[in-house]
């Protein structure tokens, strides 16, 4: 069967697609009557509509709206009213009212700017052609953090059957991107919130996914400000989750591990299954954590009265 020629055509963006212009440079356009078209160069008509018969879209991947950049869209709305027109589609539960597929950001500031009704494009779309648009608008503008922007991915393969390979052609991505991009929702969801709050980076967040601390490392980058490169060597310090086939301890075993934990004033734990092993140092506080990280990045022993009293709780 061969694909639908307008969802092929959303991959490659919102202008090929509804004749938009990309900035809002154009004058804006002359007032007129609800559901009167207006002259314009876009396949689709353009008609002014009141913004309370507007409302976003459960589709919109986008969550985060800057507050500092809508008072300057407002300000700029109330000088030059909205130049670019919202895309919308008729609402298919409440009659006379419109969902918002591509324009959230303009409808916001135009409330703020107490603008009564914006030039939109009325449209039909479905509910996976609408979340495609969606993202292809955010994308293009890069207005998506990394959390979002997986998040969207994530409901076009799971709610609408979309195939990793299909996602990165409708949005212009490649493939690696795109798996990459979805990797972000394994980590813990703290971990999430520092990234979608921009409090880390994309590339200082991957290299925590499978850590089975990720979230402690991702508080110590945000307190230390690590770089991504620092992440990487310290991730790669800490090590991946992985089941070890336990023996019995041995005295020597004990013994070394005794030995550690003098020499560290940290509890230490050491499993061996026969070809290799792990050494766990154990903590109970960000501070903790972070004094282990000096030690074994000094490679020097500070010992602490905090730490002799939490070995002998921990003991």
């Amino acid at each position: 069967m061969n694909p639908d020629p307008k969802r092929k055509n959303l991959g490659r963006g919102l202008s090929a697609l509804f004749g938009e212009q990309e900035a809002e440079s154009a004058p804006p356009a002359a007032p007129a009557a609800v559901s009167t078209p207006l002259v314009t160069n876009s396949p689709l008509p353009v008609t002014k509509l009141p913004l309370d018969l507007l409302h976003p879209s459960a589709l919109q991947p986008r969550r985060h709206f800057d507050e500092t950049a809508l008072d300057e869209l407002s300000k700029s709305i109330t000088e030059k009213g909205v130049l670019q027109p919202l895309l919308v589609r008729p609402d298919p539960n409440q009659p006379g009212r419109y969902e918002i597929i591509a324009g959230e950001r303009r409808w916001r500031a135009s409330q703020r700017a107490n603008i009564h009704e914006v030039p939109v494009h009325v449209t039909a779309l479905n509910d996976t052609e609408v979340l495609e648009v969606a993202l292809i608008e955010n994308l293009q503008r890069q207005d998506l953090t990394a959390v979002e922007e997986a998040r969207g991915y994530k409901r076009l393969v799971e709610d609408f059957s979309h195939t990793q390979e299909r996602v990165a052609e409708v949005v212009g991505k490649s493939r690696a991107h795109v798996a990459n991009t979805l990797r972000l929702l394994s980590l813990p969801l703290a971990v999430q919130d520092l990234l979608d709050n921009g409090q880390i980076s994309p590339g200082q967040a991957r290299p925590l996914i499978g850590l089975a601390n990720a979230e402690a490392v991702a508080n110590m980058i945000v307190k230390r400000g690590l770089s991504a490169r620092q992440v990487e060597r310290l991730a790669k310090g800490f090590g991946r989750k992985r089941r070890l086939v336990v023996v019995p301890k041995d005295t020597d075993t004990a013994a070394l591990e005794q030995s550690l934990e003098q020499a560290t004033g940290y509890k230490v734990s050491i499993a061996f299954d026969g070809k290799g092993g792990s050494v766990t140092v154990s903590y109970t506080s960000l501070e903790q954590l972070d004094d282990i990280v000096r030690r074994l990045s000094s490679g020097g022993r500070v010992k602490t009265a905090e730490a002799d009293e939490d070995l002998q709780r921990a003991s």
